[in-house]
């Protein structure tokens, strides 16, 4: 059972958590000072944290599960835990339960508002996998899944949405949405042969790339909007600044003729960005307060 637990956790890439954990933490934090006051306790820090552990957990594996059969005909993903046979779909299956069973019970420790948006937050975890069958715009509905962290975090502490909350809300879908179609591209000609759609497939690689220039921007743009929108002051704008600095490098990192740096762009580059924003958020609240 541990084996099969660490073949899990490895396939959905669990460590891959801190992409939008941290932006849960801010969301969660600048919501309870902005509309409550005051910081969160650390009970509900707790709550929101099995939330989005479950969350994310249970959305991996279900793509996982779903993509299957696709992943085993594409060179990249063969050697993948379903497609190798390390774990079968059942098994996968009855961690996917566990993880929705731990959202639901996270949330019920919430309050109303993040209860009665449950069932919405959980169709789009499952629906997301299915999209590129059908449509090039997966990549935003991918990035509308995951900011779901951050307005989780919000809903979760506040019990309420609000237009700052909306702005955050997609400035990270853009975001998730940007990175994501960085991604699909060394995937241009097996999704092409497979009929699967994405921006990549559909537009090639150097339009591809300069829309996700263009999400990235907006996203700068609504993180700034934050500052204005919100009592943040100059530590929030020195992390804003750091992370600008990070997105221009992501995107100096891959060019229509070179991907060879993708995964640094990808993994490396995003998960940094994630954790300095909170960081310097959290610092500028502490110094404020």
């Amino acid at each position: 059972m541990w084996n099969k637990i660490k073949v899990f956790l490895e396939m959905i890439k669990f460590e891959h958590t801190v992409f939008a954990l941290p932006f849960a933490f801010m969301g969660a934090i600048l919501g309870s000072v902005v509309l409550n006051g005051h910081l969160p306790s650390w009970a509900q820090i707790g709550w929101v944290t099995l939330a989005m552990v479950g969350a994310r957990t249970a959305a991996m594996g279900v793509n996982r599960v779903v993509d299957r059969v696709i992943d085993k005909k594409n060179p990249r993903t063969a050697g993948r835990a379903i497609p190798a046979g390390l774990i079968s779909s059942k098994e996968a299956l009855f961690f996917i339960v566990i993880s929705f069973v731990l959202l639901f019970w996270a949330t019920s420790h919430l309050n109303a508002l993040s209860m009665k948006l449950l069932p919405i937050a959980v169709f789009f975890l499952v629906f997301y996998s299915y999209t590129k069958r059908f449509t090039w715009l997966c990549h935003i509905i991918l990035g509308l899944t995951i900011a779901m962290a951050p307005m989780g975090g919000w809903v979760a502490i506040t019990g309420h949405i609000t237009g700052t909350s909306l702005i955050f809300y997609f400035s990270i879908a853009l975001w998730t949405a940007g990175f994501d179609i960085i991604y699909a591209c060394q995937d241009i000609d097996y999704d092409r042969k497979a009929g699967l759609h994405s921006i990549p497939s559909r537009f090639g690689i150097a339009t591809s790339l300069m829309i996700a220039r263009v999400f990235h921007a907006l996203t700068a743009v609504g993180l700034l909007c934050l500052f204005f929108m919100t009592s943040l002051s100059i530590w929030y704008l020195v992390g804003l600044v750091i992370s600008y600095l990070i997105l221009f490098y992501e995107h100096r990192l891959v060019s229509p003729n070179d991907l060879s740096k993708l995964n640094t762009a990808f993994f490396t580059m995003n998960g940094v960005l994630s954790c300095v924003v909170f960081v310097f958020t959290f610092i500028d609240i502490l110094w404020v307060g």
